[in-house]
């Protein structure tokens, strides 16, 4: 049987794996963690969202990060001090404003694409992740935020997305526990919500029913690929394989390298909290549907009746992954002004390093040497992506080593049979 390792098994590469077990390959993932998903996919806002597409790659979003850069509570901060990658990274980053629209457009169609897939292999497979299919509400408090907001809403009616524009007095019917006073905001009804970490645990249980190895607990050394064979270097051991799909999240950049690519990802650290509704009141005092924030760059998800998830923020500030108090007090301060009810007596606190290449398009596909592929690079939207990615690098593994098996090796040359 034909073999493929997995490198990750957060949910992009987990749901890589089942797609590859669904074209009946032999797979076999691996991860430096006890368990599956314990990095940025254990506690993201939770949004399944086509709505949130926008790529970041615009002048607006460099004035902002000028503006917010000596503001510790800012929704975006960058580390001033210089390093080669971050600055090569920025530079690339720049370099995509121009294909901002295209960007955009082809980000929600994947979103999109992502759903249906998803969905089917939770319901295949029984996994309860606390979805929530009520939709996505953006809300604004001034005219110039929403005027930007109609603007975004054109590329993603692009894209195919179906939103509905709100009034300021319609968002409380829409969800009567969010307070304060709006200028109007976007409802995308199709745009759902659940507990990503849920998701990718029952992923793994899953993929381990239908025959994968899961090798956790496994730190991978090094990565090599020669001749159409690639190895896995762990423990001082080497294992063999027909290909390989690298989702390592921060870490594909190196990997990448040792395969002979190119995968320019930084980390960009996102912070949430996880809010215990203990007490009825707070629980009658949350919102069900799932919100976003544009002006703060944050967003919010109800996990069942006892969790509210609270997200967002972005900073450059290389691999690190301290929690720090002053970028986890705006979060709980924000649910303390639009959901004055709800207690914040019980909060959980989290840092994640988002893995973002700097066109804001996911690293999908071939690489370089034969039997090498990627998924990752998603950076904010790897629930978001992550089932339709999966099923495009799973074909694409497939149609490659189709074609090698019709390909007989002699000496000097190769010979399609």
């Amino acid at each position: 049987m034909t073999s493929v390792a997995v490198i990750g098994a957060g949910v992009t590469g987990l749901t890589t794996a089942y797609e590859l077990l669904d074209r009946g390959y032999d797979v076999t993932v691996y991860d430096r963690h006890r368990y599956a998903a314990m990095e940025t996919s254990f506690a993201n806002g939770g949004q399944l969202s086509a709505s949130n597409a926008e790529v970041w790659t615009q002048w607006g979003t460099i004035i902002k990060g000028l503006k917010w850069m000596l503001h510790a509570d800012a929704p975006l901060l960058v580390n001033p001090a210089p390093t080669l990658h971050k600055m090569r990274w920025m530079a690339e980053f720049l370099s995509n404003i121009p294909n901002y629209k295209r960007n955009t457009v082809e980000t929600v169609r994947m979103a999109i694409a992502a759903r249906g897939v998803l969905f089917d292999m939770a319901d295949r497979e029984g996994i309860d992740f606390d979805l929530e299919r009520r939709g996505i509400l953006h809300f604004y408090s001034n005219e110039k935020d929403m005027a930007h907001a109609r603007k975004v809403n054109t590329l993603l009616a692009e894209g195919g997305l179906e939103r509905r524009e709100l009034k300021g007095g319609e968002l409380r019917d829409v969800e009567p526990a969010l307070q304060g006073d709006f200028v109007g905001g976007f409802l995308t009804e199709s745009d759902s919500s659940g507990d990503i970490h849920k998701f990718t645990m029952g992923l793994a249980r899953a993929c381990a029913r239908r025959g994968a190895t899961l090798r956790f607990g496994a730190r991978v050394e090094h990565l090599s690929a020669e001749d159409g064979i690639v190895r896995v270097t762990e423990a001082g051991r080497d294992e063999t394989y027909d290909a390989i799909v690298v989702s390592a999240g921060i870490e594909s950049r190196e990997f990448a390298r040792q395969l002979g690519d190119r995968v320019n990802i930084y980390p960009v650290k996102g912070y949430s909290v996880t809010v215990s509704l203990d007490d009825a009141e707070s629980r009658a005092a949350a919102p069900w549907i799932s919100l976003l924030d544009d002006r703060a760059k944050i967003v919010a998800s109800r996990f069942g009746e006892n969790r509210f998830r609270i997200a967002g923020t972005a900073e450059f500030n290389g691999a690190n992954r301290d929690i720090r108090a002053d970028r986890i007090k705006p979060l709980t301060d924000w649910c303390e002004r639009y959901f004055p009810g709800v207690s914040t007596e019980t909060v959980t606190p989290w840092a994640g390093l988002r893995p973002m290449m700097p066109s804001m398009l996911p690293r999908v596909g071939r690489g370089r040497a034969p039997g090498v592929f990627y998924n990752t690079g998603h950076g904010h939207l790897g629930w978001t992506l992550s089932a339709a990615t999966a099923r495009i690098v799973a074909g694409s593994v497939a149609e490659s080593l189709r074609a090698d098996a019709h390909v007989v090796s002699r000496p000097g040359k190769a010979v399609a049979v």
